[in-house]
């Protein structure tokens, strides 16, 4: 059975993506920091159903921790699905932005993608076979009021896509990223209400987490084999 990791996998989309492959047969690897609670729920809920789920808390912007839980992992064999989906925000003008609020949000989104991934690549590569997703967001294409940190630590995960997805082309692995627009969540439902999603959104309405695990759940699949590279926008036509 193939095993995937899910970074950021008790958020909102990071869980959708854990049902959704899980519902595709995968052995899903739940990852989690501080919310190890709400992980462990996702696991029951799909182990439930039959599928097959784990948990597994470490925090990504230390690496030597990351290496660790790692390593562990792949004691069981390689992980040949990876998705990036972890990330966090903490939002200010950069005229008022603190040297700590740039840091944590560039150590989560670009330092922790590669705290996870290179350790997985040589025992993927291997394999030759796998899939690696970025989840990143429509901040990095259109840049987005107080979020300088998050959008760039999102638009460097695009250029560490295109670049890694040449490295790996040749071993059978794809590299790709999804870029969510606005979607539905208890955050966005703090932030916008339905008349400025109307304004904003050409199709008047929020995504839903769903949507963006079905996106990912293609580009895992064998049917996506010769998609690699890219970065792939789901946002109601945004942008």
């Amino acid at each position: 059975m193939i095993r995937g990791l899910i970074t950021g996998g008790s958020g909102t989309i990071g869980s959708a993506i854990s049902r959704r492959l899980a519902d595709d047969g995968l052995h899903v690897i739940i990852h989690s920091n501080s919310n190890v609670d709400t992980a462990a729920r996702v696991a029951a809920e799909i182990q439930e159903k039959g599928d097959v789920a784990q948990t597994v808390s470490f925090d990504l912007t230390d690496a030597d921790a990351t290496a660790a839980a790692l390593e562990a992992l792949l004691d069981a064999g390689p992980i040949q699905v990876l998705v990036n989906n972890a990330g966090i925000h903490d939002d200010a003008p950069m005229a008022g932005m603190s040297q700590e609020q740039w840091q944590r949000v560039i150590d989560v989104s670009l330092n922790g993608f590669f705290n996870v991934t290179q350790p997985l690549l040589l025992p993927m590569i291997r394999t030759r076979w796998g899939r690696i997703i970025n989840i990143s967001s429509i901040s990095a294409i259109m840049g987005n009021r107080g979020q300088t940190n998050y959008a760039a630590a999102k638009a460097g995960l695009h250029g560490a896509t295109k670049s890694l997805a040449l490295e790996l082309a040749s071993r059978g692995i794809t590299v790709n990223a999804v870029v969510p627009g606005i979607i539905a969540s208890p955050m966005t439902q703090r932030v916008f209400n339905a008349e400025q999603i109307a304004a904003v959104v050409p199709m008047k309405r929020a995504g839903t987490p769903e949507e963006v695990a079905h996106l990912v759940a293609f580009l895992v699949s064998e049917q996506a084999g010769y998609i690699s590279g890219q970065v792939i926008a789901i946002n109601g036509a945004m942008a």
